[in-house]
């Protein structure tokens, strides 16, 4: 059996986007996507959104011209065969973005799922067949923006809150305080400036999320500041959380468990390289004893590979999806499951288990490479 066939659409999406200031800078997006389908000589069909950043057509470009040709005529169970020549392969004058390789690598485990007849998460070896979920903030306006959230998101029997502040300090401990005395003592929160700070304002504010009880502190500085992020993670006691957009995969993100960088790493199936990637980086942490908590794919169609991979974890601790949950629900017939006590369940079906919505996809659709 080999993959006779790959199709990459380009869409744009319809529906509601992110506005300018819950990017905090970059400006508007509308959420473009790609949609990956890969077709064998046996009758195999799969398909995988995949990010396409601030627009869907360098993305798709990328796709075609440096994966495309290299999947046609490979035999999709061959996952770590290709994984492994696609690295040398990207070496010699690729250089795709980080979110390239991912929805591929997902098209060759849904492939698998299908024909095994099993869903992914027990394909991969089941740990567990439900996940705690928490909210995950855009960046808001005001202060009480994130109280009514983060409350919003207790009420509902989710699991914990992060934050996704302004990144201007004095806000952000303000939002910090706020969002800890409207939740109570116990509730689980996450503060992630996404590399706001610098490193005497991370060690300010860490200071201060470890007096508030907070969870965990994410990408306080940028992820490739292994000097600031190593001081700072010997300097607190709460976890720095970290390598969310770290080039290299499992590859890199042992260098920075080994030396310290930080203290919990993140991993997704669209910023890593795929379930394989995502997989890696998961046993890779367990091996130092360290939380890979696998970071949301931002579209719910890859979130759910996502939820796959934390089922067949020991340790993730939770599911996140980014709040509000409308802006990233689209393209599914079916939406992912969340039970009344806030845990999330894997499709049971075969393969990745996504009910795609063709007809949404079609009308988002631009151009076919």
């Amino acid at each position: 059996m080999v993959i006779d066939n790959i199709e990459i659409r380009l869409c744009r999406n319809r529906g509601e986007g992110w506005a300018e200031s819950e990017m905090r800078v970059g400006g508007r997006t509308n959420v473009d996507f790609l949609v990956i389908t890969m077709r064998t000589d046996a009758g195999m069909e799969a398909s995988s959104f995949g990010f396409a950043a601030r627009g869907a057509e360098m993305s798709g470009y990328i796709a075609q011209a440096a994966l495309k040709d290299f999947f046609l005529g490979r035999d999709p169970l061959a996952r770590e065969k290709h994984w492994c020549e696609f690295r040398m392969h990207d070496r010699w004058l690729n250089h795709v973005p980080i979110y390239s390789y991912g929805p591929f690598d997902i098209c060759l485990w849904d492939i698998a799922g299908k024909m095994a007849g099993l869903p992914l998460y027990r394909l991969l070896g089941e740990y567990r067949d439900k996940v705690p979920v928490y909210g995950s903030s855009l960046v808001l306006s005001t202060v009480t923006e994130y109280v009514r959230q983060a409350v919003e998101i207790k009420d509902q029997r989710w699991h914990a809150y992060k934050v996704h502040p302004p990144g201007r300090v004095d806000l952000d401990l303000e939002i910090y305080r706020a969002c800890r005395e409207a939740v109570g003592p116990d509730f689980p929160l996450m503060a992630d400036p996404v590399a706001a700070y610098n490193h005497e304002q991370a060690l300010r504010v860490g200071r201060e999320l470890e007096r508030l009880k907070y969870h965990w502190f994410e990408e306080p500085l940028f992820d490739v500041d292994f000097g600031g992020l190593r001081r700072l993670a010997a300097s607190l006691d709460i976890p720095v959380c970290g390598t969310e957009v770290l080039a290299g995969n499992n590859y890199s993100i042992a260098e920075c468990l080994a030396t310290g960088v930080v203290d919990m790493v993140r991993a997704d199936v669209s910023w890593k390289g795929g379930v394989t990637a995502v997989m890696k980086t998961a046993h890779l942490a367990e091996s130092f004893g360290a939380q890979c908590e696998i970071h949301t794919s931002v579209y719910h169609a890859m979130d759910i590979v996502n939820l796959h991979c934390a089922c067949a974890v020991s340790n993730c601790e939770f599911f996140e999806l980014l709040y509000p949950m409308s802006h990233f629900d689209f393209g599914m017939k079916t939406p992912l499951h969340i039970d009344a006590d806030g845990y999330a369940h894997p499709p049971r079906t075969a393969g990745i288990g996504v009910d795609f919505d063709w007809d949404y996809i079609d009308n988002c659709t631009v151009k076919r490479l």
